[in-house]
């Protein structure tokens, strides 16, 4: 009967740990954020904007996420945002994401980019406000 017992305890202490390693497995994606590294930037055809993807519990940078969607809109009255292209440029500081855009026309601008961040099973997505000065 010790014997049992004994191996029941095991077994109920083996099922907790698997239940609280699995709780913790993949963060919640709104354990992160996108945020501007610059957020006035000059009106140009070649604009960089970039931003910072942020580990939200430890307000560490994430680096090594992988793009999947990015783009650029200015927000317009009455109209549909004015989208503008947007490329991936290739960073030198882990967890900077610049991007070359075309902000000719000063005013609001928004970035909305997704990512994929390895471990987690959700994409990232986050809106991240620029201004483009003349």
């Amino acid at each position: 009967m010790k014997c049992l017992a004994k191996g029941g305890v095991l077994t109920a202490v083996a099922g907790a740990v698997m239940i609280c390693a699995a709780g913790n497995a993949f963060a919640d994606p709104k354990d992160y954020k996108f945020e501007a590294v610059q957020s006035h930037l000059m009106a140009a055809s070649d604009a960089v904007a970039t931003v910072r993807l942020v580990h939200v519990p430890d307000n560490k940078p994430v680096a090594d996420a992988v793009i999947i969607a990015s783009k650029m809109e200015m927000p317009m009255a009455g109209m549909a945002p004015m989208a503008t292209k947007v490329t991936t440029v290739k960073s030198n500081k882990p967890g900077e994401y610049p991007f070359r855009t075309d902000l000719a026309i000063g005013g609001s601008w928004t970035l909305t980019v997704s990512a994929k961040v390895q471990g987690e099973s959700s994409t990232v997505t986050g809106a991240v406000p620029f201004m483009a000065m003349k």
